[in-house]
């Protein structure tokens, strides 16, 4: 499978009132296949990154391309193409689990029997399929976090961005999704996502980023970044050194 640049982040800054600069010159490419790690302390710049990606925060330099496509000067057609999933889904909890997969289908103008395939292959998957008619509202953290993953795949994304997408999953959701990834990558579809979980990260990215204070501290090929050495080792390293 040819590689191919579906995420382009090129000198990404962004600066609050007050001055404060959130995130540094950021440069990343994510490309076709990739599961490309995103890590860092509490306040690095990584959830303030991948709210700029998906096309919900303004930013103040740089530019973010998906598909070649930008997304400040063409916001829908990167959306249509782009899968998020937030550190805190926050869903309509008046419908019950599939007219929310409903409501998101008919956003994406998927077609009956599409969708149809797409729920129930994610919602099995995902042991979630005999919660579908309950309400969102009596569901667990767990549970939204599902509904969550299963409402972003079922439009057939080339670009996947995540924030921490374990938290709240039990070790077998968490486990389906890892091999979700590995199955989505294999299509050539792209996953940039940011984890606490370093030995995940590790063990399930072919490349890495760590941020700190909103720069770009290391970057590439997980096997170049960390060496003969374990992810938490280079990370806690590299972060002492920049101090």
């Amino acid at each position: 499978m040819e590689k191919k640049a579906v995420l382009e982040i090129k000198g990404y800054t962004k600066v609050y009132p007050g001055g404060k600069k959130a995130a540094d010159n950021v440069n990343l490419t994510v490309e076709s296949g990739d599961i490309y790690g995103f890590i860092g302390h509490n306040g690095a710049g990584k959830s303030t990154t991948i709210r700029a990606v998906v096309g919900v925060l303004d930013f103040t330099e740089g530019e973010i391309l998906i598909d070649g496509k930008s997304v400040k000067k063409d916001p829908v057609a990167c959306k249509e193409i782009t899968a998020y999933i937030p550190d805190n889904p926050d869903l309509y909890e008046n419908l019950t689990g599939i007219q929310y997969l409903d409501f998101v289908a008919d956003v994406f103008r998927i077609g009956a029997k599409e969708r149809e395939d797409a729920i129930r292959k994610y919602a099995d998957l995902m042991e979630i399929t005999d919660a579908l008619g309950n309400l969102i509202s009596s569901y667990s953290h767990g549970m939204k976090q599902k509904l969550a993953i299963i409402s972003a795949l079922i439009h057939d994304p080339k670009l996947i961005v995540m924030d921490e997408p374990f938290v709240g999953l039990d070790p077998k959701a968490s486990f389906t999704l890892k091999q979700i990834m590995h199955e989505l990558c294999k299509e050539g579809v792209a996953i940039f996502f940011s984890t606490h979980v370093l030995e995940v990260a590790e063990k399930l990215c072919n490349k890495v980023a760590i941020i700190k204070q909103g720069k770009i501290i290391d970057a590439g090929d997980m096997e170049t970044v960390i060496g003969n050495h374990s992810l938490e080792e280079v990370f806690l390293e590299v972060q002492d050194e920049e101090s």
